[in-house]
């Protein structure tokens, strides 16, 4: 009885929407003219428990994406935060104006993004919202032949197909949109990133139906120098760059070649205050820390005076207290130089720690030949003393095991540790930066101090990051030693 009770009410519900919608259907179909209009418009259908928000951010998108609908732009590339509804409007909305309002129902999307879910997830939402009954009431030329989870097709011959960018070598589109190829959680690995970016270079270009007129959309948030954002503004590779940070930089603020400037003028200014006012966005940046806040909110994946380390988070001091316990970390370069690239240094950095504060003494670089590393570690650790641990990194192999194997027989009579690192380096280095930006990381002042800061603060975009491995296996060392865990870190 309920049961035939529920679908009376909906029945009555949709006959109540067609004949709303018949009524106001000229006013309607005027203000979708505009995807801004539309987005409204259909904001009910798309999400029927929440209430439509404006912002200012949202009609600038919008006016973008009308000009890649009218030719103004085909490649164009939109830095926005998490949050404010860049796949609402690039994945969902856009393609379903395009064929209803706009009336290019022919219109074919190959549509990405780095997990299959959210693949699914906005090709449901759009393909929910073109079957509604307030859609099919306007425009119900756009009805669907073929309606799977990740991919269906129209009568007009348009279609929607949607893939993993990690499996984007096949299908092809009028328009390719692309919504964040890199994950939160690996984009930091480098061997993820290079990967995606050897997709988006390689496999991209090749998906479009034609290579003069057919668009590429990419809408994502910054999350490496080096992601996909990064790589098509170091090729110049032509895109409109749309880039709205949360909190407004006068030095960074965008200017586009259809006429958009970023309408605010002070700094520090939100980018969507009616959704995240500023209490929210202060509570956000403190479990996301310096670094994650610099790239996700503020599309720079580094902050103004650093990237997971910043300058001003380290002192200077001229001594350090009496009573320390004491550690000198060594990270050895590779043999092989890599043809490209610099080689990399061997690094020697000595650490004290007394009174939950780490202080950073000495630091020993230089590209030594194999003999000259093993002179320089023997003369440094007696010149060190037998009080100071050293710690040494195992690499993978039985090579590696030999040549740790050969520098502990080298220090024989000192108190030496030999560890194989485990993890990438940004996560090793994650508890010196939670100790440096909590003020507990100071530095005994020497010639190496400039060097030492220029590559940690630039860390993980430096091109060298030797000192920072031997700065996080140190103190990492000493915090395992004391009363401190990496997990209270």
């Amino acid at each position: 009885m309920m049961r035939l009770i529920r679908q009376e009410r909906a029945r009555r519900a949709a006959e109540a929407e067609r004949d709303r919608v018949t009524r106001d259907a000229e006013r309607i179909r005027a203000r979708c003219q505009t995807l801004a209009g539309f987005v409204r418009e259909a904001w009910h259908v798309v999400e029927p428990s929440s209430e439509y928000t404006h912002g200012w951010h949202i009609d600038a998108i919008c006016a973008h994406l009308e000009a890649v609908t009218d030719g103004r732009i085909n490649r164009l590339l939109i830095n926005v935060p998490p949050g404010t509804m860049k796949s609402l409007l690039t994945s969902v909305l856009w393609p379903a104006w395009e064929w209803g309002p706009i009336g290019r129902p022919s219109l074919r999307y190959l549509t990405s993004s780095y997990t299959e879910k959210y693949v699914k997830r906005d090709s449901r939402r759009m393909r929910d919202l073109v079957t509604s009954e307030w859609y099919q009431s306007l425009w119900p030329e756009v009805s669907l032949v073929r309606a799977g989870e990740a991919s269906f097709a129209n009568t007009r011959t348009g279609n929607r197909e949607g893939v993993p960018f990690a499996s984007l070598t096949g299908g092809r589109g009028d328009r390719v949109i692309i919504d964040d190829p890199h994950s939160t959680e690996t984009a930091e690995s480098e061997a993820e990133r290079l990967n995606t970016i050897r997709i988006f270079r390689e496999s991209v270009p090749t998906r479009l139906n034609d290579p003069k007129t057919s668009a590429i959309i990419v809408i994502m948030q910054r999350l490496h120098e080096g992601d996909v954002s990064g790589e098509i503004m170091k090729l110049g590779l032509g895109y409109e760059h749309l880039m709205l940070p949360m909190e407004f930089e006068p030095d960074r603020a965008c200017h586009t070649a259809i006429g958009f400037t970023d309408p605010r003028h002070e700094d520090g200014e939100l980018l969507f205050p009616e959704r995240f006012p500023r209490e929210v966005v202060e509570r956000d940046k403190i479990p996301m820390g310096s670094y994650a806040v610099a790239g996700q909110f503020q599309q720079r994946p580094a902050p103004r005076s650093g990237g997971m380390f910043q300058r001003g988070d380290f002192e200077i001091v001229d001594a350090v207290p009496s009573n320390v316990r004491r550690c000198r970390a060594w990270d050895f370069a590779a043999t092989a130089e890599k043809p490209g690239k610099q080689p990399d240094w061997t690094v020697g950095l000595r650490m004290a720690w007394a009174n939950g504060t780490f202080y950073v003494e000495d630091v020993r670089r230089d590209r030594w030949s194999p003999g000259d590393v093993e002179r320089n570690l023997k003369n440094t650790a007696s010149q060190d003393g037998l009080q100071v641990t050293i710690r040494i990194p195992e690499d993978p192999g039985a090579a590696g095991k030999a040549d740790a194997a050969t520098k502990v027989k080298l220090l024989a009579g000192h108190n030496i540790k030999v560890v194989r690192p485990t993890g990438d380096k940004a996560t090793r280095a994650k508890p010196a930066s939670a100790q440096a930006e909590a003020g507990n990381v100071k530095l005994v002042r020497g010639k190496w101090n400039d060097t030492f800061l220029d590559e940690v603060c630039s860390f993980p975009n430096a091109q060298h990051d030797d000192q920072v491995d031997a700065f996080a296996d140190a103190l990492n060392e000493l915090a395992l030693g004391s009363s401190f865990t990496l997990d209270n870190i």
